[in-house]
C-alpha cells in the first residue's frame, strides 16, 4: 500500500483519506439523532405531569465533575494524536489510556446520578421530560461506553502493531469520535442541566 510521506500517517493512503471521510459522514448521521433528541427534549421539557422537574432533580456539583473529566478527555486524547505524529507509542498509549480512565469516570458519575434520579421519582414512566431526559443521556453515556471498549481496542492494536497506517488511522478515527462526544456534552450541559436549573 503506497503512502504519501508529505501527509501525516492517518492520512498516508487514499484508503485512509477514505476512512476519514466516511466516518465524517457517519457523524453526520450522528449529529441527525441527537439534533432529533434534543428537539424532543425541547417539546417535552415542560411535560412533567407530578414528576419532578428538571430544577428538582438537577444539582451542580456532579454536572460539573462530569464536565470537567469530559474536557480533560478531549484534551488527553489530542496530547495522544500529538504524541501519534511525532511517533511516539508509549506517549500516545498513556494519553488515551488516561483518556479512557477520564472517560469511565464521567460515565461513574453519569450512573450515580441516574440513581439519584431515580430515588428522588424520576423514571422513564413517570414524565415525558423524565422519559426524554434518561433516553438523551443514556443515548450519549452508551456512546461513551462504546468509546471506552474503542478505544481500549486500539490500544491494544497500537502494542501489538506500533504505528502503521492502519493503526495511525483507526486511533485518529477514534479521537474524532471521542471530540463529537464531548461536542454533545457541552449541549447537554448548556441546554439540558444549566438551562434545567434555572
Amino acid at each position: 500500500m503506497k503512502t504519501d510521506p508529505s501527509l501525516p500517517l492517518e492520512y498516508g493512503t487514499e484508503q485512509n483519506r477514505l476512512n476519514i471521510f466516511g466516518f465524517w459522514i457517519f457523524l453526520g448521521a450522528e449529529i441527525a439523532l441527537f439534533g432529533t433528541l434534543f428537539a424532543s427534549y425541547f417539546t417535552l421539557v415542560n411535560r412533567t405531569g407530578s414528576g419532578p422537574t428538571g430544577a428538582e432533580l438537577f444539582e451542580i456539583a456532579p454536572v460539573i465533575i462530569e464536565t470537567i473529566l469530559l474536557l480533560a478527555s478531549s484534551f488527553t486524547i489530542g496530547l495522544g494524536i500529538h504524541a501519534m505524529r511525532i511517533g511516539r507509542p508509549k506517549a500516545m498509549i498513556t494519553f488515551f489510556l488516561i483518556t479512557l480512565l477520564l472517560g469511565l469516570g464521567f460515565l461513574g458519575v453519569e450512573i450515580y446520578d441516574f440513581f439519584v434520579y431515580v430515588h428522588e421519582g424520576a423514571t422513564l414512566q413517570t414524565s415525558g421530560f423524565t422519559a426524554i431526559l434518561f433516553t438523551t443521556l443514556g443515548i450519549h453515556g452508551a456512546h461513551v461506553a462504546i468509546g471506552l471498549a474503542w478505544g481500549l481496542f486500539i490500544i491494544i492494536q497500537i502494542k501489538k502493531h506500533g504505528l502503521t497506517p492502519a493503526t495511525t488511522n483507526k486511533a485518529f478515527i477514534f479521537s474524532l469520535y471521542w471530540h463529537f462526544l464531548d461536542v454533545v456534552w457541552i449541549f447537554i450541559f448548556s441546554f439540558v442541566f444549566l438551562k434545567g436549573m434555572m
